[in-house]
């Protein structure tokens, strides 16, 4: 089959992987470079943490998750993840609950009393009586790395193609079931392709029904990035990320590991847009994490400072998370991708393309962030 994958950002890059490695012909078409620095997925890290107290089915898959990206890693020959576990700080009423879910889902655990937690990871000040579970299969994901590795196997597969710098004004969805979908650029140039993934991130809005787009919400988010002073270099790099820190503005970090710097954001620097404009973290958000954080990370001043960052993403005003829609007979979009999204990336784009060929049914069970699918124009109940 002849597959067009509309954005080279996560999902599309890896959806492209899986479509060559099963014998298709992909082409991978962006209105950016391929991999593009202002895409949501492309970041110095991701947070791949498997445990979710209230959804043993995403903490399962997240488990799965893990031993799929080192099987990319192989496959793309390429250092793209850090297995070095993650830490979730947890009231002590709910350390056994935690431990057992993932001991259920295939994963070992370790629990952390508040003196035992204090003493192994001094460089932070965690709430008083913080208990924790630092769980085995998870680590962090070298999120640029996954995206330029993915792009240069492609390159050199005689099997796909990447057209940076084209942009997509329609897809039509009202093709016949046993003909080509037509993919229009700007400027007139139709692609024939026998299935479309679009997945073109907090972009997708100009490529769908009006109704769906109305109802997906785009947010802008602010991450900060120091580095630590050289003496306590390795106590850093020894540390897993901590995406539940006990704080109320919902904030995590992530380590400077792989020669990357220590990431820092929080829940409170989220916010609601209208529409994606530059990347750059305005003064005010690069101040409100600064402030947020310096009580966590012991000795923390704003000189630590060395980058800041603003993504976007888009969700679904419903549910809070992606949007998967079947467009048409072979035409499907997944209208999302957050970091939530990128730990899940192999599993949604695998499940993308054995529909799309179809090899398998409507990827409804992959991503605990897919509320159901919504299939457009005829089928209009939510599953």
């Amino acid at each position: 089959m002849r597959i067009v994958v509309v954005g080279g950002g996560v999902i599309g890059l890896l959806s492209a992987v899986y479509g060559v490695q099963a014998g298709h012909q992909v082409l991978v078409v962006d209105q950016a470079a391929i991999p593009f620095s202002g895409s949501t997925s492309f970041d110095r890290h991701r947070v791949l943490k498997a445990l979710y107290l209230d959804d043993p089915v995403a903490t399962g898959a997240a488990v799965r998750a893990h031993h799929q990206w080192l099987r990319l890693q192989r496959l793309l020959a390429t250092r793209i993840y850090e297995p070095v576990g993650a830490l979730s700080v947890l009231p002590a009423d709910e350390l056994s609950r935690a431990q057992r879910m993932l001991t259920d889902a295939g994963s070992g655990a370790h629990l952390f009393g508040p003196l035992s937690l204090a003493a192994t990871y001094p460089q932070v000040r965690f709430p008083a009586g913080s208990s924790a579970v630092l769980e085995d299969l998870a680590g962090v994901l070298l999120a640029d790395r996954v995206l330029t590795a993915g792009a240069d196997w492609l390159r050199q597969s005689p099997l796909a193609e990447l057209l940076p710098y084209r942009t997509v004004v329609r897809v039509d969805t009202e093709h016949p079931a046993a003909g080509p979908v037509a993919v229009e650029l700007a400027g007139g140039e139709v692609l024939a392709a026998d299935a479309v993934l679009l997945a073109t991130g907090p972009w997708s809005r100009p490529l769908l029904p009006a109704d769906l787009a109305a109802g997906l919400v785009l947010c802008r988010q602010s991450m900060v990035y120091c580095r630590v002073p050289a003496a306590d270099a390795a106590v850093w790099s020894a540390t897993p990320p901590l995406s539940a820190l006990g704080m109320a503005t919902g904030g995590w970090l992530v380590p400077p590991i792989a020669g990357t710097p220590l990431k820092l954001s929080a829940a409170s620097a989220g916010r609601v847009v209208p529409d994606v404009g530059d990347t750059t973290t305005p003064r005010y958000w690069r101040d409100h994490l600064i402030e947020q954080f310096t009580p966590v990370v012991r000795g923390l001043r704003a000189d630590w400072l060395v980058d800041a960052r603003d993504a976007y993403y888009l969700m679904r005003r419903s549910t809070g998370g992606p949007l998967l829609a079947v467009l048409g007979e072979r035409v499907v979009s997944y209208a999302a991708c957050g970091g939530f999204s990128f730990k899940f990336a192999p599993l949604i784009a695998r499940s993308l393309v054995q529909y799309l060929v179809g090899a398998g049914p409507p990827p409804t069970g992959f991503d605990p962030a897919v509320a159901g699918v919504v299939r457009v124009p005829s089928h209009r109940p939510v599953m």
